[in-house]
């Protein structure tokens, strides 16, 4: 009788791998265990069991398995479900959403590795220089990485090296596998037990070492520490003797002193601080009518204007779900305002919240997981980005999506392509839990499902504590020009506003969704504008580090302030970002302190608390920075937030820019006069009478609903179609063209009564030296997804089995943001 197990593997690959089992292994083996197995030729990877049975193959032989790398489940059934609904709805290899999914630390497989020829006779006279120093390293080491090898001959290329010793059998290859994960440790010290036991005790101690005044100094601050505190780590206890680790190693050599190790969390917040949160009547009406949905709909949204106090309500629900012994997912669109929202709820709820996204480390998220698996008292409330809907939760009774209406749940590259908060609801689904959407200005997708009674919907209409909403003056860019009363990007009468609000020590957010100095510079005597050598796109200029970057691929060049084309000196930059707003604010008040965030300022780990720390403690007065300032930070003593220019906003070739620009304009409008001081929004706009600039003006969401979805409904976009964009990628582009149009022309075979809009180059058709196409693919409604899906799938498979084109790399994007 033969058993076998089917398993996942982490590659890009669309089906499960089936192998065979014994039958100990099969009958302790169950779905969501990780396995070692080969895979080709000679490779080793991490594979994830999906089912075991009987059914023995037809088509191949199926192989053994190599280890068992668990004693438990990693993944739980659920997990696998979610995995499978995302696989089929975004329409990607479910080895793809294996990969996102878990902590790299957790996807072992093996590497190659060098080894000596122990049964041949090596010949140093026929070796070459290279040759012969990998033959010398491999005499003081047993085996070496290829990496270990470029790094003894200080060079990338050692195939030839390393071929050449292979066909001198001088040396073999081999595959090892090294475990990533390592938990953090902390070394203890305690006496051993002969001194633990003496009733002499410290006496006769100190009596035994009178030759050593160290050795005195180390037991005397072992017992002062040891009076107080249960355990005595190793590093409190030199610090305390002022002594050395060589003098505690001499004395565990001596048998005095034993060390012992003991696993400590990475991620450690403090107790509960903060007293019971009182909900204003507003709060308390809004809270009790989410609940009364819950009862009705799986899920709610919170209409609530900004500052009107919904994380208050949030906790107040959360503390309702923890009392019923459930997890909670919080979701949050930026890392970013993780800060500020784990400061309020770890001095609410202790260390009962753990913390999951990308700055944290491989170790770090790999033992968030480990508590959500465990269902530990560490981990009942997570907070995290996206992708912290893959943790392995069990008893899920609650997901809290905040900002719901952010484009950053959307993830873009790599697949899977998913949609974190329409993920959230099939996982709640899953779970049986309940959602709760928190946003000031919904996506129209998730008011559109309020009205039509498929969500349900709590409004809160006025601010917290009876805060009035900020007042919002409009300054006509073109007036201002007309009138000379420009300096640099600021009107006179921004630059007065902002000058009188730092006199009352009051703080300001200037918002410039756009980074670097410069968009591009241009020569004023031929018009050449600098281009990225691999991308279709112009350089960014960025002032301060004095070179021209490109914001797709990363590649840069020096500036130079002369035209590489026609050596004119006269080149000047276009346009502004961050870079120059900051540098204009310097000009106009030296003597204060100005801070930038965007995503060059804040690529470390820290980065964002220390700076929104650091504005909170009213260290900055003017923050300059991109959309993410925009998104539910609250500082009291901000009363004034400077838009420079809106219009840039408005006129992205996107079916969303409107709806866009009004969340962004909103939302930055609701940072200012959050407490008790009255605050003022100031927007610089070529087009003060635009429709959008006007609703936002007016807090008038409804108005820019029912517009936006006219047009919608017009055009055909969502939420009455669904969109499915295909992108094709070749290096040549003429193969590109022919295939991009085969492809087009298959579709309008297979759906000739549908809206499909391409093969069309996108604004930027060239990125990393692979030209882009694009196909546009809408679905009504009306259609049933599942079969348009398959059919489009057997549409790329054919595609696919063109040898011309196979070579060509296609992508798809589901619900297409």
């Amino acid at each position: 009788m033969s058993f076998f197990i089917d398993v996942i593997i982490p590659l890009s690959l669309p089906q499960t791998f089936t192998y065979q089992v014994t039958l100990a292994e099969f009958e302790f083996l169950d779905s969501g265990f990780r396995v070692m197995v080969p895979f080709g030729k000679n490779k080793y990877y991490t594979a994830l069991v999906t089912a075991k049975h009987q059914n023995a193959l037809q088509k191949y032989e199926a192989k053994d398995i190599f280890l068992i790398l668990d004693e438990k489940p990693l993944v739980t059934p659920q997990q696998l479900q979610l995995w499978q609904f995302i696989a089929a709805y975004y329409m990607c290899n479910i080895g793809d959403v294996f990969t996102a999914a878990v902590p790299s630390v957790f996807l072992l497989q093996s590497e190659t590795v060098v080894q000596i020829n122990a049964e041949e006779q090596i010949s140093i006279e026929n070796l070459t220089d290279n040759e012969y120093l990998i033959v010398q390293a491999l005499e003081q080491q047993a085996s070496l990485k290829i990496t270990e090898i470029q790094q003894i001959l200080n060079k990338k290329d050692v195939f030839k090296p390393v071929q050449s010793l292979l066909e001198k059998q001088v040396i073999t290859l081999a595959e090892t596998v090294v475990e990533k994960y390592k938990p953090k440790q902390l070394k203890y010290i305690q006496l051993a037990a002969e001194f633990a036991n003496d009733k002499a005790g410290l006496a006769n101690l100190l009596a035994m070492l009178n030759r050593s005044e160290k050795q005195r100094q180390l037991v005397l601050a072992y017992y002062q520490l040891i009076a107080t505190n249960k355990q005595v780590l190793a590093k409190d206890l030199i610090e305390k003797s002022q002594t050395s680790s060589a003098v505690l190693r001499t004395m565990v050599t001596k048998n005095i002193f034993e060390e012992y190790f003991e696993n400590q969390d990475r991620v450690v917040f403090d107790a509960a601080v903060q007293t019971q949160i009182n909900l204003s009547k507003a709060q308390t009406i809004a809270l009790n009518q989410i609940q009364e949905s819950f009862s009705d709909h799986t899920t709610t949204l919170l209409h609530g204007v900004t500052a009107s106090g919904k994380t208050e309500i949030y906790i107040k629900l959360i503390e309702q779900y923890l009392a019923q012994n459930k997890q909670i997912l919080f979701l949050l669109p930026e890392i970013a305002l993780t800060t500020q929202l784990v400061s309020r709820l770890t001095a609410y709820f202790g260390n009962d919240v753990a913390v999951y996204h990308s700055k944290y480390s491989n170790n770090e998220r790999a033992e968030v997981w480990q508590q959500v698996l465990e269902q530990s008292p560490k981990a009942k409330v997570v907070i995290g980005a996206r992708s912290a809907i893959f943790l392995p939760f069990s008893n899920l009774g609650l997901i809290v999506i905040d900002e719901e209406h952010e484009q950053t749940y959307k993830q873009f590259d790599p697949a899977p392509r998913y949609h974190a908060r329409d993920t959230a609801i099939m996982l709640a689904h899953i779970h049986q839990a309940k959602v709760l959407l928190g946003s000031a200005t919904p996506s129209l997708e998730t008011y559109y499902n309020t009205v039509q009674k498929k969500y349900g919907k709590v409004e809160l209409t006025k601010r917290f504590n009876n805060v009035v909403l900020p007042d919002i003056e409009l300054i006509d860019l073109t007036e201002k020009y007309k009138r000379k009363q420009m300096i640099g990007h600021f009107s006179d009468k921004m630059i007065d506003a902002i000058r009188d609000k730092l006199a009352l020590g009051e703080q300001v957010i200037v918002l410039q969704n756009r980074r670097g100095y410069s968009p591009y510079v241009e020569c004023n005597a031929c018009g050449n504008v600098p281009h990225c050598v691999n991308c279709d796109v112009s350089l960014t200029y960025y002032k301060f580090s004095g070179n021209l970057r490109c914001n797709y691929c990363g590649h840069t060049e020096s500036f130079v302030k002369r035209c590489v084309k026609c050596h004119a000196t006269d080149v000047n930059t276009k346009g502004f970002g961050t870079e120059q707003i900051e540098s204009e604010l310097l000009e106009f008040f030296p003597n204060i302190k100005i801070a930038r965030m965007d995503q060059d300022t804040t690529r470390g780990k820290n980065a964002f608390e220390k700076m929104l720390d650091q504005f909170k403690n009213k260290e900055i007065d003017v923050l300059v920075g991109t959309q993410m300032l925009a998104k539910g930070l609250h500082f009291d003593n901000v009363t004034l937030v400077c838009v420079p220019n809106a219009d840039n906003m408005l006129h992205i070739p996107d079916f969303r820019s409107h709806e866009r620009a009004f969340q962004l304009l909103v939302q930055v409008a609701g940072r200012a006069g959050r407490a008790d001081k009255k605050g003022l929004v100031m927007i610089q706009t070529y087009n003060p009478y635009h429709n959008v600039i006007q609703q936002v003006c007016n807090n008038d969401y409804l108005g820019m609903y029912k517009e936006q979805l006219y047009e919608r409904s017009n055009f055909k976009y969502p939420p009455f179609y669904r969109l499915i964009k295909i992108t094709l990628k070749h290096k040549d582009v003429q193969k590109l063209k022919s295939g991009s149009f085969w492809l087009y022309n298959a579709l309008m075979q297979q759906f000739p009564n549908f809206q499909i809009l391409g093969p069309e180059e996108p604004a930027v058709n060239k990125i990393k030296n692979e030209y882009i196409r694009t196909i546009l693919f809408k679905i009504s409604n009306k259609e049933h997804l599942g079969n348009t899906k398959k059919t489009l799938q057997r549409t790329l498979q054919s595609f696919d089995s063109i040898s011309e084109y196979r070579s060509i790399k296609i992508s798809l994007n589901v619900d297409f943001y």
